[in-house]
């Protein structure tokens, strides 16, 4: 005969609460509440139909019982049946013959079996759907995981080293996936091309589409087509998929670190700032079109700026100026364009890690409800 380890011959281990209660029972809280609820309602009952002897009270063992179905192994809610039927027996009314008490008897039994096993396939049934749903919720949060790894191998992973400029940017989506997109792209040695992107909506429907204008955004600049061809051929693109019912904001730029100049597209996007370092005015570059998917063709134009050494470029997505506190306000363009301000001597990389601070300060109880993007370019034309 073997003999578990730690337990003395001769003696059985004893019994724990945990080996009462049923496999799938939760196991917060207390683990010997439900036995104690049912055996001491059990008792309850018995003292009840002890005291009152001018009625049956056998219906009230069914409550115990429905309790003990939930909660407790089959076989020992099937073997309560017994002690309830023989309790009630004990302490019921007195049956005018034998045959009464027999049939009494078995009637009780039946009626105890049939409620057990109901509220036990009952609570079996919950347990295999609970199952199917949280295998079902474990796959789509693998899909999400995927398709969040599939997201990032759109963004850029190492910064360009372009003399005179210094860049830095990231996104934050709200839910593992987003729909906002950024990129930076070297055109030459003193050139490159900066886009930001916002899909409208949120989730995985939004960063499919986002995906797909990363990798159009990325096949369009690499066949050295202007910035007007680009943002034509993504509208094309865009609006046959989605037949104007998805669409996409998006700035594009090119700035040129050797004639200190900045040109850019803005197609319904969040207008950019531009930090004049010589008056400290944050300049506001508005949009000059539709957003691209939005209708079956867009007319764009161009718009150029001047640059000066200190002066910063920030893009960035309305999931930053929309953030909301827990009462209703937006950070808005005022706060961001004060942060701007007051950081303007910091580098780009810590000018962003900044604005995002600042932006989950002010909605820290809520946090934010979109993705937030930022894109920084900081010029250090002459060492500035």
């Amino acid at each position: 005969m073997q003999v578990m380890a730690g337990t003395p011959t001769g003696t059985l281990a004893p019994l724990s609460s945990g080996s009462l209660l049923r496999g799938e029972v939760d196991a917060r809280g207390p683990r010997w509440l439900p036995a104690v609820l049912v055996f001491g309602s059990i008792g309850a009952v018995a003292y009840a139909d002890f005291i009152v002897k001018s009625i049956s009270l056998g219906y009230l063992y069914t409550l115990p019982l429905g309790i003990s179905a939930m909660f407790l192994r089959s076989q020992i809610s099937y073997g309560l049946i017994a002690v309830c039927v023989f309790l009630h027996d004990l302490f019921g009314p007195p049956y005018p013959s034998p045959e009464a008490r027999i049939t009494h008897n078995l009637t009780a039994l039946a009626g105890f079996t049939f409620v057990v096993y109901v509220i036990q396939r009952y609570v079996k049934q919950r347990e295999l759907l609970d199952k199917a749903v949280r295998k079902q919720r474990d796959q789509l949060l693998q899909d999400v995981e995927l398709a969040a790894q599939v997201q990032r191998m759109f963004l850029p992973i190492r910064r360009p080293s372009i003399a005179g400029l210094e860049i830095a940017g990231t996104m934050k989506p709200a839910r593992g996936v987003g729909g906002d997109y950024y990129d930076y792209m070297p055109v030459n040695e003193h050139t490159i091309q900066i886009v930001i992107a916002d899909v409208a909506g949120k989730g995985v429907p939004a960063a499919l589409l986002m995906s797909a204008t990363a990798a159009a955004v990325q096949l369009e600049v690499s066949e050295k087509r202007n910035m007007l061809e680009v943002v034509n051929c993504l509208n094309n693109g865009i609006h046959s998929v989605s037949d104007g019912d998805r669409y996409v904001t998006l700035l594009l730029a090119d700035i040129d670190a050797l004639s200190r100049s900045l040109r850019y597209v803005n197609c319904g996007h969040n207008p950019a700032l531009l930090f004049q370092a010589r008056t400290g005015d944050v300049v506001r570059m508005n949009s000059s079109c539709f957003p691209v998917g939005m209708f079956d063709s867009v007319t764009c134009e161009i718009n150029r700026a001047d640059l000066a050494a200190g002066d910063i470029l920030v893009l960035y997505t309305d999931g930053i100026t929309e953030a909301e506190n827990s009462q209703r306000e937006e950070f808005g363009m005022e706060r961001l364009s004060a942060v701007i301000r007051r950081d303007s001597s910091l580098s780009a990389e810590s000018l962003m890690n900044n604005i995002f601070q600042s932006a989950e300060d002010f909605c820290q109880e809520v946090g934010f409800n979109d993705d937030a993007t930022l894109l920084i370019v900081k010029c250090n034309f002459d060492g500035a």
